[in-house]
């Protein structure tokens, strides 16, 4: 950064910034994997160390709430009467470290490299989610309050869709009452380029199962006789798109809402290199449905994709076997208007009807599910977190959509009637979900600063929704 702050909060936090690091470091040693029944103890341990860090930070109301999944951790400051309240939102549960063997360093074991430190949800969500705690920590510690009022909601089920989030929400209005949510999750877009989101996909997900013999077969003795679940899942799965790359199930873009003109050219107006994304992310070429960019079918059309096959022998060398089942896992992105359950209702259907001769298919729902969400493009909170971060970063930001799914947007907006401003300091080229997850300290020291001055300008000269 540059010259020191005179904010005695931004200079508290700078002089803490390698305790702060060391707490993250702790943190991310808990293997919190929400959707492995193995990682249950971690899930716990996960929890209860954020509980007792929402403690040491002086906020009241620490409470872990038991749900029908995972815990969701709830903490408070009520103290300047007048003042807005920000529900402040993260998610304490990270990815599966698989593949294992293509981390550099173990995933549970956080390392520094380079002025990034690598491990297992580190930029997903649990660096992010630290930001704001140690924030409100630092204006309790120098100023003995808080700008404005906080209550926080962490959950352990994001990485699966937050089944439970919405009964949660629900059942707790009244605690979680506030004019509008700020999220530690999200990211920033380009590492080179700052970024505010004002929208992302929804989601949905099943697994489909085919199933021959009732176990696996010599291949020689039978092949040619029975059906081979692999021949036939694969037959089946090239049935969900069109040659040109949509999406070709009967109802699949049933109520899904058209984009504006506008809203393309906001898109087009965005600086990006195709071919830099794509030399990114190694890839050899573009793909996916014809007559959109790149950027268009990445925000604002809908997707569905594998996200896994199995079937057979799959370990080294030969096994010469006809399987008894394959199955692959499925998930879709969803655009304004597409209603998740309505979606796999048409799946559903699609996968049984093209079932191949020979082979049994069923289906089974991945539990959660969300619809898209947007941010009203005049709401203040964003106007806000543009204006600090432009502060922050020497540019003003791009307002950019995200492709990626994160269900509290439209679950705060239909039950808490609040919109969802996303001010996370993560950036998508950080690894998340994926081998050597990494965020960078300057990243993590940028947004001490931001959350900082978010609370400071909210508290001073409040931006009220809808005035």
């Amino acid at each position: 950064m540059s010259a020191p702050s005179t904010d005695p909060v931004e200079a508290r936090l700078a002089a803490e910034q390698g305790r702060l690091v060391e707490e993250l470091k702790a943190f991310v040693r808990i293997p919190s994997v929400s959707t492995d029944p193995a990682y249950r103890d971690g899930i716990a341990a996960g929890s209860a160390w954020l509980a007792n860090r929402l403690r040491a930070a002086g906020l009241g109301e620490v409470e872990i709430h038991a749900t029908a999944g995972h815990p969701a951790v709830t903490a408070a400051w009520r103290g300047a009467p007048g003042a807005p309240t920000v529900l402040v939102y993260g998610h304490y549960d990270v990815q599966p470290p698989d593949p294992v063997d293509q981390w550099r360093s173990p995933p549970f074991e956080p390392t520094i490299r380079d002025n990034r430190l690598y491990g297992r949800g580190v930029a997903d969500d649990k660096g992010p989610l630290l930001i704001p705690i140690a924030v409100a920590e630092a204006f309790l510690r120098e100023d003995g309050r808080l700008p404005v009022n906080m209550v926080f909601l962490f959950e352990g089920e994001e990485e699966v869709g937050s089944a439970n989030l919405e009964d949660f929400v629900a059942d707790n209005r009244a605690m979680l009452r506030a004019d509008f949510a700020l999220s530690a999750d999200g990211a920033q877009w380009r590492a080179d380029l700052p970024s505010v989101i004002v929208g992302s996909r929804g989601i949905c997900g099943l697994e489909v199962t085919v199933r021959g013999a009732a176990k696996d077969l010599h291949s020689g003795r039978h092949g040619g006789s029975v059906a081979n679940p692999i021949q036939a899942l694969v037959k089946l799965l090239a049935t969900l798109h069109a040659p040109g790359g949509g999406v070709a199930v009967e109802g699949f873009m049933d109520g899904a809402e058209p984009v504006t003109e506008a809203e393309l050219a906001a898109i087009a107006d965005i600086p990006f290199d195709e071919a830099a994304y794509l030399a990114e992310v190694g890839a050899p070429e573009g793909a996916g449905e014809e007559g959109y960019t790149l950027l268009q079918r990445n925000w604002v059309r809908p997707t569905l994709e594998f996200n896994g096959i199995v079937g057979g022998y799959t370990g080294a060398g030969k096994k010469t076997v006809i399987p008894a089942s394959a199955s692959a896992k499925i998930t879709c992105r969803l655009v304004p208007g597409q209603d998740p359950a309505r979606v796999l209702d048409s799946l559903e259907r699609h996968l049984l009807r093209h079932a191949p001769a020979g082979v049994r298919v069923s289906v089974h729902r991945e539990p959660g599910g969300a619809r898209a969400a947007g941010v009203p493009h005049d709401h203040p909170g964003l106007a806000l977190s543009e204006d600090v971060l432009e502060t922050v970063l020497g540019r003003r930001p791009v307002r950019v959509r995200m492709g990626a799914t994160i269900p509290i947007g439209e679950i705060f907006k239909r039950v808490l009637g609040i919109d969802t401003i996303f001010f996370s300091f993560a950036t998508v080229d950080e690894d998340y979900h994926a081998p050597n997850e990494f965020f960078r300290l300057s990243s993590f020291e940028q947004g001490l600063v931001a959350w900082t001055r978010y609370l400071r300008r909210l508290g001073a000269a409040p931006p009220r929704p809808g005035t």
